[in-house]
């Protein structure tokens, strides 16, 4: 018996519903998402309110923040982990893949000439983000690939980020 198997029944069941759900009702579907933040008086730092939560995001000291709380960057690579650690969970139960664990790192890079206001050609950007998963589980070779392939094709943030969506500023 694998450790997640619980919560992957629990999850699959979750999931029947909201298939039956989306059936019924197709723009039940589509659901909307916000995020608003303001700097916090002079400190700079930025509480980040996410739909009933609010994360802190603070610069380092080195661009006069405190290290109260991820940076924006962070934020972003965190919300990929976060995504596909979900989207495994998701696909392993929607695939009948049990898992004991999963754990996915995030790197990147962010050259940070271009935010100190030296010259830097292109956009500023994270470059070279890599995700590592971690997976324990009695399935075997092929299962896994299974599972990375359906995790590749369904989260959500790391086809965003993939992809990218056009970002406009609204008036």
């Amino acid at each position: 018996m694998a450790k997640l198997d619980s919560y992957l029944a629990r999850k699959a069941a979750v999931l029947a519903d909201r298939r039956a759900d989306f059936t019924a009702k197709p723009e039940a579907a589509l659901v909307k998402l916000k995020a608003t933040s303001h700097v916090a008086g002079n400190t700079g730092v930025r509480p980040v309110r996410m739909g009933d939560y609010v994360v802190i995001s603070d610069s380092a000291p080195g661009l006069a923040g405190h290290s109260l709380g991820p940076t924006s960057p962070e934020m972003l690579l965190g919300a990929l982990a976060s995504c596909l650690v979900h989207t495994y969970l998701l696909q392993a139960a929607l695939l009948e893949i049990p898992l004991d664990s999963v754990e996915i790192e995030v790197t990147g890079a962010l050259d940070m000439t271009g935010a100190v206001g030296l010259p830097y050609e292109g956009a500023l950007k994270l470059e070279s983000i890599r995700y590592k998963p971690t997976l324990e589980s009695p399935a075997g070779p092929e299962a896994f690939e299974r599972l990375h392939t359906a995790v590749e094709q369904a989260c959500a943030v790391l086809n965003t980020v993939r992809n990218p969506v056009e970002v406009v500023r609204a008036h």
